[in-house]
């Protein structure tokens, strides 16, 4: 059984955190005082501690009581909570040795994760992001009860744990399943994933991109064609419904389709047989559909760019792929598997990041979302081959000139003019005066606001900082 001590002036976090902790079997101790805490460490050895970094005695600090507890006992897993979360905090404390920096307030799960992971002695994946080798990912890439796919599908986020009990609960089925999110988050992985995990794990995985093919090749495309069909058509080709058979095929950008061949797709997706283009046959398809949009389908029905007939044969199922600036907290998990996979790839190891950088991987909005992420990191890795740390003036140079600051003044003062008219500028502006409206709309109940907006807290507390609004 494991000891663990819980180290808060705040005598309601002491009780919350025993009671939690309690029931999941560990031996639990509580203290108010860094002082007492220096005591009770020497007089008893933990396996655990949740230290709060501030605390009353202003000579004993989260860092401090770190410190002294390393050197008592190097195997014990330090986890350090806070009410005043700061990236550049976080990275000193997990240099120094923390196993994880808590920002509150948090959830009885989250405390329990980490607690588990914790008492299993299973490295903390922020550990990698400071120190880039040697590197360990093999264990973030697995996914709970699901078979491996790209490890960044996988994550420690509220938004990342739902995304995968999503496709573990539907895997296993047969429906079509449409999936959205933006350009770069990750929806072909999010189809491997599923197809990896389904019945049809051992037949062909299919992929196809909607958004480059023209009204005379899509038919084509999809449904195949004979010989002499058309002009330079000298062989017959059998399409991707028939490549995929048995199969997974994935459309991607499947609302870029036009409206006749949406016609001929709903057919096939009726009647489970394709007729390629030139051929008066019909040949059966047996294939699970799974398509992808950057837009939610059910938006471009409303707009009357797709049929809406076609969306509801297709939506038997539906999966929104989070953006990356929704799922920071993956941030260390995903770097981490990109610069084992790029140092593999150059044969070379990269420096270390930064302080800085990861600071501004931190505040930047990601447009790009994971893909960017991936080509920035590639980057990182090429430049600094044979340095100690990666500095922060070799990141690209539209990451340094992104805005990184809030829109509007603490006193509220407007944006410059020249920049009112920029479509970064405008969307950040309208982020920033949804997150008042909603706040004041939840009474400034930071739980409830993110709940409104359909986000998780951390992601909130993310904007707040990043915004500067101070509530």
């Amino acid at each position: 059984m494991k000891n663990i001590l819980i180290i808060d002036d705040e005598p309601g976090i002491c009780s919350l955190l025993r009671t939690i902790l309690g029931k999941q079997g560990f031996m639990v101790d509580t203290t108010l005082s860094g002082n007492t805490a220096l005591k009770m460490i020497k007089e008893k050895s933990y396996d655990i501690v949740f230290c709060d970094f501030r605390l009353k005695d202003k000579e004993q600090d989260g860092s401090t009581l770190l410190q002294v507890i390393h050197t008592a006992n190097p195997e014990t897993a330090v986890i350090i909570m806070t009410g005043y979360p700061d990236v550049r905090i976080a990275i000193r404390l997990i240099k120094e040795g923390a196993y994880d920096y808590l920002p509150k307030p948090f959830t009885a799960t989250q405390i329990t994760e980490v607690a588990n992971r914790a008492s299993a002695a299973q490295p903390l994946p922020v550990t990698a992001l400071i120190t880039p080798s040697p590197l360990n990912v093999s264990a973030p890439k697995k996914g709970p009860g699901l078979q491996l796919s790209d490890h960044y599908v996988y994550g420690e986020s509220e938004r990342a744990r739902e995304l995968l009990q999503q496709i573990k609960l539907v895997a296993p089925t047969n429906y079509s399943i449409v999936i959205y999110g933006e350009t770069g988050t990750g929806k072909e992985s999010v189809a491997r994933l599923v197809h990896m995990n389904s019945a049809r794990a051992q037949q062909p995985f299919v992929a196809l991109d909607c958004g480059c093919l023209t009204d005379e090749l899509a038919a084509s495309e999809l449904f195949g064609h004979e010989k002499g069909a058309f002009t330079g058509a000298i062989n017959a080709v059998q399409g991707a419904f028939r490549e995929a058979q048995g199969g997974t095929l994935f459309l991607d950008e499947i609302s870029n389709l036009s409206y006749n061949v949406q016609i001929a797709l709903l057919r096939v997706v009726q009647e489970r047989a394709i007729r390629p283009v030139g051929s008066t046959r019909e040949i059966p398809v047996d294939i699970r559909l799974i398509v992808a949009s950057n837009e939610d389908p059910a938006k471009s029905v409303e707009k009357g760019n797709f049929r809406q007939d076609l969306f509801y044969r297709l939506n038997e199922f539906n999966i929104a792929v989070p953006p990356l600036r929704e799922r920071l907290q993956d941030l260390p998990l995903l770097i981490n598997g990109f610069v084992e996979e790029i140092q593999e790839e150059l044969q070379k190891k990269c420096g270390a990041f930064s302080d800085d950088v990861i600071e501004h991987f931190y505040t930047y909005a990601w447009p790009g979302n994971i893909r960017e992420l991936k080509n920035v990191i590639r980057r990182l890795c090429l430049l600094s081959v044979g340095l100690q740390e990666i500095p922060l003036s070799f990141l690209p140079q539209e990451m340094m000139t992104a805005p990184q600051e809030p829109l509007l003044a603490e006193d509220g003062a407007a944006v410059a003019q020249e920049d009112q008219h920029h479509l970064k500028t405008i969307s950040r502006q309208a982020e920033y005066d949804k997150i008042l409206s909603v706040m004041k709309q939840a009474l400034y109940n930071k739980t409830k606001a993110a709940q409104l907006m359909n986000i998780d807290r951390k992601t909130l507390y993310n904007k707040l900082h990043l915004y500067k609004i101070k509530l």
